[in-house]
């Protein structure tokens, strides 16, 4: 069993706590995460690819025929779910315990990590982006799905003097700037995209680049310490789409 500290300690419990339930908590709003879900997983590339809190399997549906698979999460009970749906979809999925913030691969072991409505949870979000950025070959994709904090004045204000309360109730955060922290952990945002009305949900794709710190020919790169401005999320969109990525 991995060693956790105190706050990792207590977002696996709180997982651990609601496991048996989570996908009927989920269900109403799962049917407008599944398009969602699908079209990410149609721009995979593979062969080899990390997805990072695969929590109940519910991305499983997606994973193309022709790549492997490697899927953590750091809750047991939540584990023990994903399997159950792995076999029940025949699909050969390397499910194991792990933390995204200590993963326990290599450095460039994977095309591709992904990750759906994850890191509103983990405790040290940069931490597990790092850690990530890590484990991806040079020139290989991050690509997330995320709910993050609106730029909206008053929503974003709200989501604020909420998130103790929905921390303690679900651990997840609803007010995590998430795609900053993905600048910030040295990966190259390509593009932010708007899901759905209004900012809170993102489809979010980065790049890892060839030299750490360097922007790659093609790619766009953004200081870690730049904001993102509003009206740019308000286009769904930070910097360019890469060709390269387009059709994936």
């Amino acid at each position: 069993m991995i060693a956790l500290d105190r706050r990792t300690a207590l977002t696996r419990l709180r997982y651990q706590r609601i496991a048996p339930i989570y996908d009927r908590i989920e269900a109403l709003m799962e049917k407008r995460y599944l398009p969602w879900r699908k079209r990410l997983w149609s721009m995979v590339v593979g062969p080899s690819v990390l997805e990072a809190g695969v929590g109940t399997g519910k991305n499983m549906l997606f994973y193309p025929p022709q790549i492997r698979v490697t899927a953590i999460d750091l809750t047991p009970g939540m584990l023990e779910r994903a399997k159950r749906r792995a076999h029940e979809l025949g699909r050969e999925v390397d499910l194991c315990v792990g933390d995204v913030q200590k993963l326990d691969f290599p450095d460039d072991t994977f095309d591709t990590v992904l990750a759906t409505f994850v890191f509103c949870s983990v405790p040290e979000a940069v931490l597990g982006l790092k850690e990530l950025l890590r484990v991806t070959k040079p020139g290989g994709q991050g690509l997330f799905i995320e709910h993050v904090r609106s730029e909206h004045a008053l929503l974003g204000a709200l989501m604020d003097l909420v998130n103790p309360m929905v921390v303690r109730m679900m651990g997840a955060n609803i007010n995590r700037r998430t795609v900053l922290n993905i600048q910030q952990a040295g990966w190259n945002v390509c593009k932010a995209e708007n899901l759905g009305r209004g900012d809170v949900f993102k489809q979010i794709v980065a790049i890892k680049p060839f030299n750490p710190g360097a922007s790659e020919e093609g790619h766009a790169s953004y200081p870690a310490k730049a904001s993102i401005s509003q009206a740019e999320l308000h286009l769904g969109e930070v910097g360019f789409q890469n060709n390269s990525l387009k059709g994936r």
